[in-house]
C-alpha cells in the first residue's frame, strides 16, 4: 500500500505562487506515474499535471506555462510549483500515484490511479 500526504496549500492573492508537496511512503517500482488532480467547488475532479518514471510530463491546458510538476527521488516527494495563480485555480489539490504501463493519452484521468492523498486546499483571491 502506498500512502500519500499533501502539504503546502494555503491562501494567496491572484498572481501569487505556492508550492505543493506530496510525501510518498515508499519507493514505487518500475514504471510509475505521479500526478496532481484538483476539485473545485461544484466541479468534477480534473487532472492537472503528471510525471512518469522516465521523466515525461504533461499538463492540463488551463495550467500550462504556469504550473510545473517535479519529483525528488531521494526524498520520495512530488512537487507542484504553481505560479501566476488565478481565482479559477481555487480547489482542493490531490496527489495520486500508480505503477504499471499506461497509455500516455489517459494519464490525466483520475480512474488511472489507485493511490490518493487526502488533499490540500488552495484558495486564490482576486
Amino acid at each position: 500500500q502506498v500512502q500519500l500526504v499533501e502539504s503546502g496549500g494555503g491562501s494567496v492573492r491572484s498572481g501569487g505562487s505556492l508550492r505543493l508537496s506530496c510525501a510518498v511512503s515508499k519507493y514505487l517500482p518500475g514504471t510509475y506515474y505521479m500526478a496532481w488532480f484538483r476539485r473545485a467547488p461544484g466541479k468534477e475532479r480534473e487532472g492537472v499535471a503528471v510525471i512518469s518514471s522516465d521523466g515525461r510530463t504533461t499538463y492540463a491546458d488551463s495550467v500550462k506555462g504556469r504550473f510545473t510538476i517535479s519529483e525528488d527521488n531521494v526524498e520520495n516527494t512530488l512537487y507542484l510549483q504553481m505560479n501566476s495563480l488565478i481565482p479559477e485555480d481555487t480547489a482542493v489539490y490531490y496527489c495520486a500515484a500508480d505503477f504499471g504501463t499506461k497509455w500516455w493519452g489517459f494519464v490525466l484521468r483520475s480512474d488511472e490511479y489507485r493511490f490518493w492523498g487526502l488533499g490540500t486546499q488552495v484558495t486564490v483571491s482576486s
